[in-house]
């Protein structure tokens, strides 16, 4: 039985009006923008309800040692960057929920933390275009359902779940993905008990908390109206995505393991959905996965809901098995 979609909790903070073609009605609060350069029909394009910044991106978060966290449940999802040779970082997506982006530094690299939790798409990106750091914001828009980030340097917009420029001095420059996962944090504490993890910032959020109470069981994602997926899969269904792939979770929930396509994944469970309860910690089964080369080495893979894959990827690949 598909739960009621606790639509009342957020209309308030994610209500959109009707789109129109012209960029005049950005020019007042992008006025640096540059719209001539533009890769998008700005008619896609909408208000998410917040105004730009009104979820206020972080930067420089603090972290804590992993041994001495104590507020995160062991199901609890975070975003993990294990660069070699420096200690891993957990990310927990209960702060990613309300602040989307993570403006960070690690071992002098800029890294862009992010999760867009109408898309489910949790990615790490480097920060550095053409010799240029960007310093990245919410915009307060969306396309697709799906976040549309800004620079702070040039304000152009990049679209977050394929780290590309769409509008402005930067559309058609593409951001570097780097290497995360999706994980528990008991996954992530038992792995790397040297690690580190962001502490908890200084606002006041429910953090913790999910604002979107069974959103991933909804029948339709919120404000997109584009097609459904093919082969009858679920708008709001996780799928692993590498590249222009797509393997519906399900089904690698139900083989454990398969070796496809270059990459050998892994689902392993322990992991709650944060899209499910209230409590982000008590959401229902989602489980982990780990996607590596032929070499054991991990590749930069997203889990975006099936949705946002067939609008980003119309021409991908979908890996249904036989």
């Amino acid at each position: 039985m598909i739960r009621s979609f606790a639509i009342g909790a957020i209309a308030l903070a994610l209500f959109a009006g009707p789109a129109t073609a012209d960029a005049s009605r950005f020019s007042a609060e992008w006025p640096q923008t540059d719209f001539t350069r533009s890769l998008i029909d700005l008619d896609d394009v909408m208000s998410g309800g917040p105004p730009k910044d009104g979820i206020p991106a972080l930067s420089d978060p603090e972290f804590m040692p992993a041994a001495k966290e104590t507020r995160l449940d062991p199901r609890e999802p975070v975003l993990t960057y294990a660069p070699e040779g420096q200690a891993a970082r957990a990310y927990p997506i209960r702060y990613l929920m309300w602040h989307e982006i993570v403006n960070d530094k690690v071992a002098g690299m800029p890294i862009a933390v992010t999760f867009c939790p109408l898309c489910n798409s949790g990615m790490i990106f480097d920060r550095r275009v053409a010799g240029q750091t960007l310093t990245f914001g919410v915009s307060g828009l969306l396309r697709n359902s799906d976040m549309v980030m800004y620079d702070r340097q040039t304000e152009s917009w990049w679209q977050q779940v394929v780290g590309k420029g769409i509008v402005g001095r930067h559309a058609g420059a593409k951001l570097t993905q780097l290497v995360s996962w999706m994980e528990s944090w008991d996954m992530f504490h038992s792995a790397h008990p040297d690690g580190l993890v962001m502490q908890e910032p200084d606002w006041r959020r429910n953090y913790g908390q999910n604002p979107y109470v069974s959103y991933d069981s909804s029948i339709r994602p919120f404000l997109y109206s584009g097609e459904n997926p093919p082969h009858g899969v679920d708008p709001l269904a996780r799928v692993l995505r590498v590249g222009n792939r797509a393997w519906p979770l399900d089904r690698l929930r139900r083989i454990g393991r398969v070796t496809e396509a270059g990459v050998t994944i892994t689902w392993i469970k322990g992991q709650a959905s944060a899209l499910d309860s209230r409590d982000i910690g008590a959401g229902r089964e989602v489980g982990n996965l780990r996607v590596q080369d032929v070499g054991g080495r991990d590749v930069a893979h997203d889990i975006p809901f099936a949705f946002a894959f067939h609008a980003f990827f119309p021409d991908g690949q979908w890996m249904l098995g036989k």
